[in-house]
């Protein structure tokens, strides 16, 4: 999938938003529950028109097989690579707000492990901040999950990819 250039999802006369460093709200690997309305409530905005969230939760299924339930561990360098993505993020989206926390150790179906959060001016430029944001952690994030299935298998996957 080609990614729109961020420049041209730009609207000329829109008020300047800062510093990629200031518009990082959150970026947080965590074993403490993470939600949609926490991060929403971090990028909150006035100069902003637009609230995108994603909320990757645990399913009920993998490849044909009923999931029980995850365990994510996370690497020792998860929270620098975490900040690492946001920063890069808000970079190359430079009217983008940001917030996003990815949980590690045991979760149940249902339970949120990836939650971002991107307010822009605009739908166009947050939806596709959002779409880059979720790609760039998991492509990047050192965090595996070990997943438990009802046959009693288990299996390792990585998040990296």
């Amino acid at each position: 999938m080609t990614r729109p250039d961020p420049a041209d999802l730009r609207v000329p006369g829109d008020p300047a938003m800062g510093v990629a460093v200031d518009r990082v709200a959150y970026a947080a690997v965590t074993t403490d529950e993470v939600s949609v309305q926490r991060m929403s409530s971090l990028v909150q905005d006035p100069r902003c028109g637009a609230l995108v969230t994603f909320d990757g939760v645990v399913r009920d299924h993998d490849e044909g097989k009923g999931v029980l339930l995850l365990d994510y561990s996370a690497h020792p360098s998860a929270q620098a690579v975490i900040e690492e993505v946001a920063a890069e993020i808000a970079e190359r989206y430079a009217d983008a707000i940001l917030a996003l926390a990815h949980r590690y150790g045991p979760l149940t179906v249902g339970e949120s492990a990836l939650v971002c959060a991107v307010a822009a001016p605009h739908r166009k430029l947050a939806f596709a901040a959002c779409d880059d944001l979720v790609d760039t952690v998991k492509k990047r994030l050192p965090i595996w999950k070990h997943q438990r299935f009802d046959d009693g298998s288990d299996e390792w996957v990585g998040a990296l990819g």
